[in-house]
């Protein structure tokens, strides 16, 4: 397959649109300090989330390892993956990377990065995932429809 065929058309790597305002949450943040959770719950719900955001990421890259589907967004399909996470989410890898963009917030214990959780999701819910849906409805059709009357968005 060449890159010129039929693909999602995201130009942006996703993991690049939850890194940019995670990153200028922190900075927000050593400028000036707003703490959203009491310190020890902060801590420990943010290293769960960080953990089961790994997990959940490793568990998304060793299925489409297998399934033999490219990672980059802006790359063709040659089949769709509905095993593994997938069974569960239709997207989870960006469920994985919310869960660590949030645990890493919350380790920082950093109000700023966790308001900008909300428009990051609703980024790649607009940019990122709408566009994939619709090439995947184009590409794959009432096989992509079936699954994802069956699966969630998220979770």
């Amino acid at each position: 397959m060449t890159d010129d065929q039929d693909n999602p058309g995201i130009r942006v790597p996703p993991p690049l649109i939850y890194a940019l305002p995670l990153l200028l949450g922190l900075m927000l943040d050593t400028r000036r300090h707003v703490s959203f959770l009491p310190r020890g719950m902060a801590r420990g719900l943010g290293l769960s989330l960080v953990g089961g955001g790994l997990v959940l990421n490793g568990w998304f890259l060793r299925t489409i390892r297998k399934a033999d589907v490219p990672l980059r967004t802006d790359k063709p399909v040659p089949r769709l993956t509905m095993e593994g996470p997938f069974h569960y989410s239709r997207n989870p890898s960006y469920l994985a990377l919310a869960m660590i963009y949030a645990g890493i917030a919350s380790v920082r214990n950093s109000l700023w990065a966790m308001l900008l959780l909300p428009l990051v999701v609703t980024v790649m819910q607009r940019e990122v995932i709408g566009r994939e849906e619709r090439y995947l409805e184009r590409t794959f059709g009432a096989e992509y429809r079936a699954y994802k009357a069956q699966v969630r968005r998220w979770v």
